[in-house]
């Protein structure tokens, strides 16, 4: 038995815990919160120097694994606890930060490093993990999903993703799919107001179906609603206004951050209406990939975003790539800021967009 647990131990040390790099995020999240001047801006150094440096160095990987290896890594309790240990680090962070904001004064230049810092741990270690444990079945996960989703104030993302955007995704009428030449500004806009407003038209259908009425115990939308001011009344009560308004401020920041990678997952990219009048099916080339094995591992394999939408319970660390998939030219993270810039974006990417997409039929 002893030897048995060695070997497993060794296993996961040689191959599976190359996951751990992800949380080097909160590490240089703590590393701006208990400190002073530039270093505030330690995790925005981090994710959108060190990583897009670290994704060109070690290059790129196109690699599947074997049906063999597959099967085992999904088995393996060690990829699930790595997701689940977020929750404590992300709620404990908070705290740290939270409480840092209440008992010191900042200059203003660094509370900016803060929000920013806090955003970016909110979007990878909150929303990120939220988004892969959302798709699993077990009730548990699901919830650990709900719990990150709160401090970013975007819990009814929960709802929307998982029973809008998985369907509609690639077409006119998803919220979260960038349209060709549509700029990351104006996108944030479109994407935030119809996916809340998605949210609550698939809340009512969904009690509809099961003739439940609109205040139902079992419409979660209401519980949101409910849930998030409790959240930031706690806040309140703890601390005081103007932490809560922190609070609320890094929680915007962060889903703007979620919003950036919606915009490069589905950038310009199109599904056609097949004879019938319906969508085609999703299609591995209806998503934007990346390979750089840095923001891979960083994003727990979110990258791999075609697999992701052809099997949305697939785990990650077992998604695929696919030769047919349109790729970024560089990371999440150096495409992020690329996106900031819309110009230089529009240069990179709108000759990557296929052609078909881009002036697509008067019936797609």
């Amino acid at each position: 038995m002893l030897f048995w647990v060695s070997t497993q131990i060794y296993f996961f040390k040689m191959k599976d815990l190359k996951y751990l790099f992800a949380y080097t995020i909160p590490a240089s999240a703590y590393i701006s919160f208990t400190s002073t001047g530039i270093w505030t801006y330690s995790a925005v150094f981090f994710a959108f120097i060190i990583i897009p440096l670290l994704d060109v160095l070690t290059g790129e990987t196109k690699d599947n694994l074997s049906d063999e290896d597959a099967s085992y890594k999904k088995s393996k309790w060690i990829f699930d606890l790595m997701l689940y240990l977020n929750v404590p680090i992300v709620f404990g962070l908070l705290y740290v930060i939270l409480s840092n904001i209440q008992s010191q004064h900042y200059e203003t230049y660094e509370l900016v490093g803060l929000v920013l810092s806090s955003g970016i741990l909110l979007a990878t270690n909150g929303i990120n993990v939220a988004h892969e444990l959302g798709h699993r079945h077990p009730y548990f996960e699901r919830f650990l999903s709900k719990i990150l989703y709160l401090p970013c104030l975007y819990m009814h993302f929960y709802i929307e993703h998982n029973f809008g955007h998985h369907l509609k995704v690639a077409t006119p009428e998803d919220g979260a799919t960038a349209r060709y030449s549509q700029t990351l500004y104006s996108f944030w806009f479109t994407s935030v107001t119809r996916q809340y407003i998605s949210a609550w038209r698939i809340q009512r259908k969904l009690l509809k179906s099961q003739g439940l009425s609109f205040l139902s115990p079992k419409n979660d939308i209401l519980w949101y609603h409910l849930i998030q001011p409790i959240y930031l009344i706690l806040i309140y009560s703890l601390f005081s206004f103007k932490v809560m308004l922190f609070a609320i401020i890094i929680g915007v920041v962060a889903f703007l951050f979620l919003e950036c990678i919606n915009y490069i997952e589905h950038y310009g990219l199109q599904r056609f209406k097949t004879e019938s009048g319906r969508y085609e099916r999703v299609q591995p080339h209806h998503s934007w990939n990346s390979n750089f094995n840095i923001g891979r591992i960083t994003l727990y394999e979110l990258t791999r975003h075609s697999d992701h939408h052809y099997k949305s319970t697939k785990k990650y660390q077992v998604l695929n790539s696919y030769e047919q998939s349109p790729t970024l030219p560089l990371g999440y993270p150096a495409s992020i800021l690329m996106s900031l810039i819309p110009p230089l974006w529009f240069w990179v990417m709108n000759p990557r967009v296929p052609k078909a997409m881009k002036f697509p039929p008067e019936n797609a």
